[in-house]
């Protein structure tokens, strides 16, 4: 999914060209994913990456992972923020980027709310976790997928994953310690992974 929505900013070569010239970069916020068959081993698959909406500092997406009959496997939709790679915070693009744009329809999926709410107690401390060279891209940060990866190993051998949301809000990078808190909700789990006080990402899992 990642790599698919990597490139496909090679189709809009406008937007390309204004990120180079800006020194920006998008950084995702927010992803969900529908889990409606696991492929698999050696089936072939097809993965779609499209713009529905694009607004001054942010982008939204969907991504699906289709089978051999064009049935989806996957349906995801995500948000990502447009920031200033030197001083990493948002900016604008301009508009006449943004009319550039091609934009498709937005798929069909069950789209939920970005924001993920953390109960206020009952959860359960796990053992810190350090960010390792492995786990960093090149935006020096630790990769998406990455805290997906990290939050899974502390699900139930016998949970069954049918979907996820994850909200990014501070970026680990090379070195940091993630300490993850799990907490039981009745549709599954939320997985919190927090950076000294401050929370790196949330991972629910239904």
């Amino acid at each position: 999914m990642q790599d698919c929505s990597e490139m496909w900013i090679d189709s809009e070569p406008s937007v390309k060209r204004y990120f180079a010239e800006q020194n920006m970069a998008q950084l995702l916020a927010t992803r969900q994913v529908e889990v409606a068959r696991v492929p698999e081993y050696k089936e072939k698959l097809t993965v779609t990456s499209t713009v529905y909406e694009m607004k001054p500092m942010f982008g939204f997406r969907n991504t699906f992972i289709y089978d051999a009959d064009g049935n989806p496997c996957y349906k995801t939709w995500s948000m990502g923020a447009f920031v200033d790679k030197a001083a990493g915070k948002l900016k604008r693009v301009d508009d006449a980027t943004i009319a550039s744009m091609t934009l498709e329809p937005k798929l069909e999926m069950n789209y939920r709310d970005r924001r993920i709410i953390l109960p206020k107690e009952g959860g359960t401390p796990i053992s810190p976790i350090r960010v390792l060279r492995a786990d960093i891209d090149y935006n020096r940060h630790m990769n998406n997928a990455n805290y997906v990866r990290v939050a899974m190993e502390l699900l139930p051998d016998d949970f069954l994953v049918k979907g996820l949301r994850v909200e990014y809000r501070i970026a680990a990078k090379l070195g940091d310690v993630l300490t993850p808190t799990i907490f039981h909700i009745d549709s599954g789990f939320i997985v919190a992974l927090s950076i000294n006080t401050e929370i790196s990402a949330i991972v629910e899992f239904t």
